[in-house]
C-alpha cells in the first residue's frame, strides 16, 4: 500500500468511524452472535495474494460489526463508562502513524517529556498533593499504565520490595525468601477483582475485608485484621483502598485507614479508576480526603474523562521505590542524559511504551476544564435523574446512588428482580447488568456513553417499568415526570405489605 492507497483508505476508515458514531444508538447495543461465529465467516487459510482495502473495509461491516458490542451506544449502561471522543480518536491515529515505542527517553523526547506535563496537568485537575507530581522538588511523580489492573499490580509489586528491605535493615538475619513468605495486603470485599488477582500474581495473600452498610471499608477492619496478623507472625505490607467501588462506587474512609497504614507501615494505595475523574470538580473532592496518606493514586481516564482506552494514570509520592523494583539496566538502554528525565521503563512492566500522552494532551486541550467538568457534571445529573424516576414507583426501591451509577431492585423477593433482569438483557434493547449491595440482589444502571441524554435515560426507565409491569401483572400510570399512580389491586396489596413493615 503506497501512501495515496492510505490517503484513500484512512479517509475511508474515518468516514466510517463517524457514521458509526452517529449512528450507534439506531444499532441493538449487545452483539446478537453465539461464540465461534466468525470461525464460519473467513477463510481458514490467509490469502495468498493481497486484497483490495475497500474489501477489507467491507468486511468490517460484514463481519466484525455484528459481533461487537457497542460500549459508546447511549443504551450501553452496564459496568462502567469506557470513554470515547473524537480528540482521543485523532491522538491514536498520530501515536500509531509516528510508530515509535517509547523505551527511553531518547528512544522519542516527546514520548517522555509530554507525558511528564500531562501528568501534571491531570494531578493539579484532580487537585492532588503537590508532593505526588513531576513537578514538585520532591521524588514523585506520575506515569501512565495500560489499565488500574496493571497499577495496583505495579504498586504491590513495589510495596513488596519496598518491605522486604525495610526488614531486612531491622533484621538482617531475615532472607528475602523468608520475609516474602509472611507478607499479607488488605482491601474491600467490594474491591474490584483485579485486586484479588493483583495478590495472587504478586504471591501475596490479599485479605477481603468486611465493609460497613454503606460499602466503605472503614479503619477498625483494617486494624483489627492487620492486628490478627500480625499475632501469626505475618507483616502487612500493601492496602488498597476504593475512591468508588465497581458494585455501588463507594468510598472507602481514607482519613481512618491513612493513619493506620502510616502507623503500621503498610503501602496505601488508592484505586479511583471510575469516580476519580468527578474530582475534576471541586465539588466532589471531598470524597478523598485522607489522600494525603497514600504512596500511589491512580485513576482512569479512559473511563469517565473522554480519553479512550487505554490511559491509566497513577502517581507515587515516591518514585524511587518503583525504580528500586523494576530496574534492570543494558548497556543497548544507557545514554547521555540519566537523571534528566523520568525513564519511565522503570516505572512499569513492560520496556516500551505507547504514546498515550497525545492523546490526553488533544482531550485536554481540545475539551478544556470547562469542557471535562461540563461533561461529569451532566452525567451525574442523568444518574441523578434516572434515580429520581425509581423513586418515583412504589414498586422499586433505591439500594444506593453515587456518582453515575445507581443500583436498585424490585421491592420484595430477590427473585423478582432476577426476573426482570432477565427479561431486559433478553429483550436487548438496553444493556445492564446485575450487582449485590449487602444481601440483596440489584440492577446497576450506570451512565456510560458520552452520548448519553436525558431522552435515552427516559427510555431505559420504560424499558424497566414496561417489564415489570409483565412481572407483577399490574400496571402504573405516569401523571407527570416521575409521579405514578397505582392501577389495580394486587400493586395496591404490594404498597399495603411494604407500609405495614
Amino acid at each position: 500500500m503506497d501512501s495515496q492507497q492510505f490517503r484513500e483508505f484512512g479517509k475511508a476508515a474515518v468516514d466510517y468511524i463517524a457514521d458509526y458514531l452517529e449512528t450507534v444508538e439506531e444499532r441493538p447495543v449487545v452483539a446478537g452472535v453465539a461464540p465461534g461465529y466468525l470461525e464460519k465467516l473467513i477463510p481458514e487459510e490467509p490469502p495468498q495474494a493481497g486484497e483490495k482495502w475497500q474489501e477489507v473495509l467491507q468486511d468490517v461491516d460484514r463481519i466484525i460489526m455484528p459481533g461487537i458490542t457497542h460500549w459508546t451506544s447511549p443504551h450501553f449502561h452496564a459496568f462502567f463508562p469506557t470513554a470515547s471522543s473524537f480528540p482521543s480518536i485523532v491522538g491514536e491515529m498520530l501515536s500509531a502513524g509516528f510508530g515509535c515505542v517509547g523505551l527511553s527517553w531518547v528512544a522519542s523526547p516527546a514520548y517522555t517529556e509530554l507525558e511528564v506535563v500531562m501528568m501534571n496537568w491531570l494531578g493539579k485537575l484532580l487537585g492532588l498533593p503537590e508532593e505526588f507530581l513531576n513537578c514538585s522538588e520532591g521524588p514523585g511523580g506520575g506515569v501512565i499504565q495500560g489499565s488500574a489492573s496493571e497499577t495496583t499490580f505495579v504498586a504491590l509489586l513495589a510495596a513488596k520490595e519496598k518491605t522486604v528491605r525495610d526488614i531486612q535493615k531491622l533484621h538482617p538475619e531475615l532472607s528475602e525468601a523468608e520475609i516474602k513468605g509472611k507478607l499479607v495486603a488488605y482491601s474491600s470485599n467490594q474491591s474490584n477483582s483485579s485486586v484479588e488477582k493483583s495478590g495472587l500474581l504478586g504471591s501475596m495473600p490479599m485479605r477481603l475485608l468486611p465493609v460497613d452498610e454503606k460499602g466503605q471499608l472503614r479503619g477498625d477492619a483494617l486494624e483489627e485484621a492487620i492486628r490478627k496478623d500480625k499475632e501469626q507472625g505475618l507483616i502487612p505490607c500493601y492496602v488498597v483502598a476504593n475512591l468508588g467501588t465497581t458494585p455501588t462506587c463507594a468510598f472507602d474512609k481514607l482519613e481512618e485507614l491513612g493513619p493506620v497504614c502510616q502507623r503500621e507501615n503498610v503501602w496505601l494505595h488508592i484505586d479511583a479508576a471510575y469516580a476519580g475523574s468527578a474530582f475534576a470538580c471541586p465539588e466532589y473532592r471531598y470524597l478523598m480526603k485522607g489522600v494525603e496518606y497514600a504512596d500511589s493514586f491512580n485513576f482512569n481516564p479512559h473511563k469517565w474523562m473522554l480519553v479512550n482506552f487505554d490511559c491509566s494514570a497513577m502517581w507515587v509520592r515516591d518514585a524511587r521505590h518503583l525504580v528500586e523494583a523494576f530496574n534492570v539496566e543494558r548497556i543497548y538502554l544507557k545514554d547521555q542524559h540519566k537523571g534528566l528525565a523520568p525513564e519511565y521503563r522503570h516505572w512499569q512492566i513492560s520496556l516500551g511504551r505507547r504514546f498515550r500522552a497525545l492523546k490526553l494532551w488533544f482531550v485536554l486541550r481540545i475539551y478544556g476544564v470547562d469542557g471535562i467538568q461540563k461533561h461529569i457534571r451532566h452525567q451525574i445529573s442523568l444518574a441523578q435523574r434516572f434515580e429520581e424516576l425509581v423513586r418515583g414507583d412504589q414498586r422499586f426501591e433505591v439500594c444506593s446512588s453515587s456518582m453515575g451509577l445507581v443500583c436498585f431492585k424490585l421491592k420484595g423477593d430477590d427473585a423478582l428482580t432476577v426476573k426482570l433482569l432477565e427479561r431486559v438483557q433478553q429483550r436487548k434493547k438496553i444493556y445492564v447488568i446485575a450487582g449485590h449491595f449487602g444481601e440483596s440482589h440489584v440492577i446497576r444502571f450506570a451512565v456510560c456513553s458520552r452520548l448519553t441524554e436525558k431522552r435515552h435515560v427516559d427510555y431505559a426507565w420504560n424499558e424497566f417499568a414496561s417489564q415489570a409491569d409483565e412481572i407483577l401483572g399490574c400496571k402504573v400510570e405516569r401523571k407527570s415526570d416521575i409521579s405514578i399512580e397505582i392501577s389495580n389491586a394486587r400493586c395496591q396489596k404490594i404498597n399495603d405489605i411494604e407500609k405495614s413493615k
